[in-house]
C-alpha cells in the first residue's frame, strides 16, 4: 500500500529526555473526553485483546525471589520458539523497552539511521546513548551508519522488510563494526521465515521480541533480546540478577511452548483483522497498512474522527506527527464491535 508519510514522521523533536505519547493511557483519554461513557473501548494499542489464559499459581511464586533455573528454562524455551540457536543467545528482560535502551549502547556513539516513520522510542533511545539520529526512507539510505534501528513488521504501517535485505544490511554494517537492531514486536503474526532471529551468526544483529503484544499480557512486562552469546552476556550483566519476576518466568515458559494456542490465535487474529477491514471500508476509510493486530487508516478527517470516537468512548491511536493517520486495534467483546460500528457509521 502506498504510504504518504514523510521520512521524519514519528521522529521526536526537542529534548530526547522528554517522555513520548503512547497508546493505552486511558487516564489521558478520560481527561480528554470527560463526557464519554464510563467504560472506554481501548483500541489505541496493538495488543491482542484475547490474552493467554493464566494458570492458577501458588503464592510461593510471589513470595520468593525468581528462580535461576526458571530463568534458564525460559531462555531455552524462547530460543526454540523464536528460532535462536541456543539459550545463550537469549536475554529475558522486563519488557523490550529496557532492552532497547541497553542495546543502543553496544556500539560507540555515531550516526544512528532509523527507518521511518516508526516507533518514536527508537530515536529517543539512540539520542540518549549519544548517537546522532537521522531518519531515512529506505534501507539504501543506511550507508555509512554506525547503528540502524527498524521495526519489522513496522509500527504503525506494518511494512515488512525481507530477510535477504536485512542480511545484506547487517553485512554492510559489519564492515565498519556497526550494529543492526530489529524490533520484531509484531513478528508473531507473520510467517516464521520472516524473522531475522535465525541469522544471529551474522554477529552484529540484535533482535527484540515482545511477549506482551501477541500473548495479550503487556502488564506482565516480559521481552527478549536475541543476539550473539558475548553480546547477550553483556546485556545480561547490566540487568539486575532478578530482572524478570517469578510469575513472568512461569507464564512466559508456559505460553511460548503452547504451539496449539499460538496457531489458533494467529488464525483468530487474522479473522478479526478481516472483520475490522470490512467495517472500516464500509465507512469509506482507507486502510494504508497494519498487521493482524492493528490497522492503520489514512484520512483527512482523522482529527475529527478521533474526537468523534473519543466522545463515544472509543479510544484509538492518533499521531501528532501525521494528522491524517489513526491506528485501530482489535475490539475484544461483541458489544465493543457494536459500539465501534455504530460510532463509525454515525460519523460517516
Amino acid at each position: 500500500m502506498a504510504m504518504k508519510a514523510s521520512a521524519t514522521d514519528m521522529i521526536p523533536a526537542g529534548d530526547a529526555g522528554e517522555p513520548l505519547l503512547h497508546g493505552g493511557d486511558l487516564a489521558a483519554a478520560r481527561r480528554l473526553f470527560p463526557g464519554a461513557p464510563a467504560a472506554f473501548v481501548d483500541l489505541s494499542t496493538g495488543i491482542n485483546p484475547h490474552p493467554y489464559p493464566l494458570p492458577r499459581f501458588s503464592a510461593d511464586l510471589f513470595n520468593r525471589l525468581p528462580d535461576v533455573s526458571a530463568a534458564a528454562a525460559l531462555a531455552a524455551t524462547a530460543a526454540r520458539a523464536y528460532g535462536a540457536q541456543s539459550a545463550a543467545h537469549v536475554v529475558p528482560a522486563p519488557g523490550t523497552q529496557i532492552l532497547l535502551g541497553l542495546a543502543v549502547g553496544l556500539v560507540q556513539p555515531g550516526r544512528a539511521a532509523i527507518l521511518a516513520p516508526t516507533y518514536g522510542e527508537f530515536a529517543r533511545a539512540a539520542a540518549l546513548a549519544g548517537h546522532r539520529v537521522q531518519a531515512v526512507r529506505n534501507v539504501a539510505e543506511c550507508i555509512d551508519a554506525d547503528l540502524v534501528l527498524l521495526a519489522n513488521p513496522n509500527n504503525p504501517d506494518g511494512r515488512l522488510i525481507g530477510r535477504d535485505a536485512l542480511i545484506a544490511l547487517a553485512k554492510d554494517l559489519r564492515r565498519r563494526s556497526g550494529l543492526l537492531i530489529v524490533d520484531e514486536a509484531f513478528m508473531d503474526v507473520e510467517p516464521p521465515a520472516a524473522s531475522l532471529a535465525v541469522e544471529l551468526s551474522l554477529g552484529n544483529v540484535v533482535v527484540l521480541r515482545s511477549f506482551g503484544k501477541f500473548f495479550g499480557l503487556a502488564g506482565l512486562r516480559l521481552g527478549f533480546a536475541l543476539t550473539t552469546p558475548p553480546r547477550a552476556a553483556r546485556l545480561s550483566a547490566v540487568l539486575e540478577p532478578w530482572a524478570v519476576s517469578g510469575p513472568a518466568l512461569a507464564v512466559g515458559a508456559l505460553a511460548l511452548a503452547d504451539t496449539a494456542w499460538i496457531e489458533r490465535t494467529r488464525g483468530r487474529l487474522t479473522k478479526a483483522a478481516g472483520r475490522l477491514d470490512a467495517l472500516l471500508s464500509d465507512c469509506n476509510l482507507e486502510i494504508v497498512g497494519g498487521t493482524s493486530l492493528f490497522r492503520l487508516v489514512g484520512t483527512p478527517s482523522a482529527r475529527a474522527l478521533f474526537h468523534h470516537l473519543g466522545r463515544a468512548g472509543i479510544f484509538v491511536r492518533a499521531f501528532p506527527d501525521n494528522v491524517n493517520w489513526l491506528r485501530f486495534g482489535l475490539p475484544r467483546r461483541r458489544q465493543d464491535w457494536k459500539r465501534l460500528a455504530a460510532a463509525l457509521r454515525s460519523f460517516a
